[in-house]
């Protein structure tokens, strides 16, 4: 005799398969999010370091001035 609970069951599939892109899609997002973190730690880190030993003298990378925007002509 066939066990019943063998049988395929397509409601079922569908809900696990819908599931599993939702969880996939979720671990890409946290694991994207971490890195961006681990990057922004090491930055941070490394800057922090850089002016220990240099006593400060090496001054960060210069912002560029902001553009001035003009207006429409009319």
């Amino acid at each position: 005799m066939p066990n019943p609970w063998m049988k395929k069951n397509p409601l079922l599939s569908l809900i696990l398969s819908g599931a599993n892109a939702w969880t996939g899609a979720a671990r890409g997002i946290m694991a994207g999010q971490a890195g961006r973190q681990r990057a922004q730690a090491a930055r941070t880190t490394a800057q922090a370091m850089t002016a220990f030993w240099t006593g400060g003298a090496a001054g960060g990378p210069k912002g560029r001035a902001p553009s001035r925007k003009r207006g429409k002509r009319s």
